[in-house]
């Protein structure tokens, strides 16, 4: 059964959005559909990773539930995805966005048979979501198992980005005039396909070569994995984030101690994905591509963007209408901060231009999954930080994997659990900095929970 406790009051209040959660088990049908919030109140779906054979892994599913808003906020108030949640179809950690007004989630399965397919449900509340629209695969453009994103033109497209590499060698003599076959350089292949949200239908895709300076690619580096795009605010650029790796030029064999170059990323024209440039930052080092989170947001006219890998901790940078890197914009989070090492793991601003952050630092103890996170409350007009200290920090509070955080007007939904234990939906206030402790949510042994959409 679903252990669910329930506010009567704001429910028969004028304000009321949300009838009673029903109480059944997973196999329920959406007979009592529960009705949509009003303008007062909207969806907040929590999204729970499942493990698979380690504890955080998460390869073993991915379930939502979704709340009011009214609910999330109540402490009174329990979720339990695990026990009860709608199994989004993906083989892995399912790929998930949600609309701006929380009513819609987008999903792409990631790896296995049905990897690439992208599916769209109306958010119905509690375990309730109906698949709307038609289905359709964009495996044929960019694999099984893409990396993609909700661009932010009113829920309508979609993007998604994939990197093909080789190396490439000479069968000329090398400059000692030994017979054998010399590195020359790795050839990096993209390809980036647009998807049309509400139709389901493709529409765009390119393909392009993303070289490096020649120095650069002599010494072995190249683009090694891309993702993250980002529209700029006249709409007619698209910026994707990028990693860079390298090899030894004498062996042609991987180099994981090769020197980290400046962060970059690559700028095509939009909508016809046309024109490829390599942008350069002069402030930041490291990778810009991110992992499961949203890594770039435009804000103000401008586009700011967090990179990872920098040894110098990382920063966020900023991308503005001219399609340059403005390196006089200098935001380090190991400064900021008052900590070594800081790694965004994902992060997301509200309108007023103040985000909460995921990061971990040095000093994060080693929990059963990875490395303890952190949240920190951020304003990118200040380039100021602090750690959110109302929120309950534990070593196995696994932050490596979070996907996302829902965003109403200028507060941010947050979960908050450990590896295998029960916490809380938070909400922060990012105008005062009020942190409210919100539902209870009930995990399950090994898994752990990506975010509120």
């Amino acid at each position: 059964m679903n252990r669910n406790y329930f506010n009567f009051k704001s429910i028969f209040s004028a304000i009321a959005v949300v009838g009673l959660m029903s109480s059944c088990s997973s196999d329920d049908s959406t007979d009592d559909i529960i009705p949509e919030p009003e303008t007062e109140s909207r969806w907040i779906t929590v999204a729970a990773a499942k493990m698979g054979e380690e504890p955080g892994d998460g390869n073993g599913g991915t379930l939502i539930y979704s709340v009011s808003s009214e609910d999330a906020k109540n402490p009174d108030f329990s979720i339990e995805p695990f026990e009860n949640g709608f199994i989004v179809p993906s083989n892995r950690t399912a790929r998930l966005q949600a609309s701006e007004d929380g009513s819609t989630i987008f999903n792409i399965s990631y790896a296995g048979d049905t990897g690439g397919n992208y599916t769209k449900y109306n958010v119905l509340g509690g375990q309730n979501f109906e698949q709307t629209g038609s289905e359709i695969s964009i495996a044929p453009y960019v694999g099984s198992a893409p990396r993609w994103i909700k661009l932010f033109d009113g829920d309508q497209t979609g993007a998604a980005v994939y990197v093909n590499t080789g190396n490439e060698f000479s069968d000329n003599d090398t400059p000692d005039d030994s017979s054998d076959d010399f590195y020359v350089r790795t050839e990096a292949t993209m390809g980036i396909v647009t998807l049309d949200l509400q139709n389901s239908s493709i529409k765009e895709f390119q393909e392009h070569s993303v070289p490096l300076s020649a120095e650069e690619e002599a010494a072995g580096y190249y683009i090694s994995r891309i993702d993250m795009p980002t529209l700029n605010a006249a709409g007619d650029k698209i910026y994707i984030g990028a990693r860079l790796s390298k090899v030894d030029p004498e062996t042609g064999e991987r180099d994981n101690d090769g020197a980290v170059l400046a962060s970059r990323s690559i700028v095509l024209d939009y909508p016809s994905l046309l024109n490829p440039e390599v942008i350069v930052s002069e402030v930041g080092v490291g990778n810009t591509n991110g992992y499961r989170s949203i890594n770039a947001f435009e804000y103000n006219g401008s586009v700011y963007q967090a990179n990872q890998g920098d040894p110098q901790g990382s920063h966020i940078l900023k991308i503005d209408s001219d399609n340059e890197y403005d390196d006089s914009y200098v935001f380090n989070l190991d400064e900021a901060l008052g900590v070594n090492d800081a790694y965004i793991l994902a992060w997301r601003p509200a309108s007023n231009g103040k985000a909460v952050l995921a990061y971990r630092h040095a000093g994060s103890a080693e929990g059963v999954a990875g490395a303890q996170g952190y949240f920190a409350l951020i304003d990118l007009n200040s380039k100021t930080a602090q750690k959110i200290d109302a929120i309950p920090y534990d070593p196995n509070f696994y932050l490596f994997q979070y996907q996302g955080f829902a965003v109403d007007g200028t507060e941010i939904y947050l979960t908050q659990a450990p590896v295998g234990e029960n916490g809380n939906i938070y909400i922060v206030d990012t105008e005062t900095g009020e942190v409210t402790k919100g539902a209870e949510l009930v995990n399950t042994q090994g898994s752990h929970f990506i975010g509120a959409f």
